[in-house]
């Protein structure tokens, strides 16, 4: 059977990088691997990322957005299908930072895929750098995506005091998880990888590839389609990077724009060379590109306001 690996995570806490590590990881292994990104948006940024990790032991699929929740989870099962004959030894699926994980595991409990694939781990990353209150969907959604988790990895550790970073995020999933009546509880010593990836060793990441997943039970808070959650789209935005990156740290500050999370995509400078733009509250990334690709800034948030984050890129086409 087919091992398959679910790796979760609240918006902009790391996934893709995470998961472009792990793959190599697995690749070096000698693991025929595919990386299938399950989003629900209609543009995935985060595939055009893994491009690199393309060739013989490894490939992309993805699950094309829109329609609504229902049509998705169909076309989901649907490549599932289509992938199940194709030599894989495991797929690793990044769904979006917005996901019902119930979706993972009703659809492999069906036939056929029930006899194809074996659940392997379910890995959610969490941001350690953030620390300001979420609203309670948001605080929700973070829950449910690691409850049933065989470890908790955090990302951007900004100090060696992981011991006190982790505890912070195992008291804080602790409450949620009672306010929600799910009797998982999550111990630093058991549940957690707390360290720099760079500093991953084989062991740690056999600990990762071995980690299971635990059935938890919750109140469950439906994500309907009016969800405050949205992605919005803007196209053809040039600038250079300086300007870029004050335009983006004065978004990410504008509360009238709404509750920006992330910031991610790919931008053509206007003098020469191409960036891939990766940003959050807590950091904003630009790194130079070999590659152009297309024209494409996603804004992802709660309550966006569309018209007035268009203001900071004027020109762009926005969807």
């Amino acid at each position: 059977m087919i091992k398959i690996d679910l790796i979760t995570g609240f918006l902009g806490s790391g996934k893709t990088s995470f998961i472009k590590k792990y793959a190599k990881y697995l690749i070096d292994q000698g693991e025929r691997i595919c990386i299938l990104e399950n989003d629900y948006g209609a543009i995935n940024i985060d595939m055009v990322m893994l491009n690199d990790l393309l060739g013989s032991n490894c490939e992309l699929e993805m699950v094309v957005g829109g329609d609504g929740h229902e049509a998705h989870q169909r076309r989901f099962r649907t490549k599932l299908i289509s992938m199940g004959m194709l030599g894989y030894t495991r797929v690793i699926i990044e769904p979006s930072g917005i996901y019902d994980i119930d979706e993972f595991f009703d659809t492999l409990c069906e036939s056929p895929l029930d006899r194809w694939y074996e659940i392997g781990s379910v890995i959610s990353i969490v941001d350690g750098s953030r620390e300001e209150l979420l609203s309670p969907e948001a605080e929700y959604l973070l829950m449910s995506e690691s409850a049933c988790a065989g470890k908790l990895i955090i990302s951007k550790l900004q100090s060696e005091d992981t011991v006190s970073v982790s505890g912070r995020i195992v008291n804080h999933l602790n409450e949620t998880l009672e306010k929600y009546n799910c009797r998982r509880r999550f111990s630093v010593e058991k549940d957690i990888i707390a360290k720099d990836w760079e500093t991953f060793t084989d062991q740690d990441f056999e600990s990762i590839k071995n980690a299971g997943f635990m059935h938890a039970s919750h109140v469950k808070l439906p994500l309907s389609d009016n969800s405050d959650f949205q992605s919005l789209f803007y196209f053809g935005f040039r600038t250079d990077e300086a300007d870029i990156r004050d335009r983006i740290s004065k978004l990410l500050q504008d509360t009238d724009a709404g509750n920006i999370i992330r910031i991610k995509g790919f931008m053509a400078l206007s003098d020469s060379g191409f960036l891939e733009i990766n940003a959050t509250k807590e950091s904003i990334n630009l790194s130079s590109m070999a590659n152009h690709t297309e024209d494409v800034l996603i804004i992802i948030g709660e309550k966006l306001d569309k018209n007035r984050i268009a203001g900071f890129f004027p020109g762009a086409v926005t969807v």
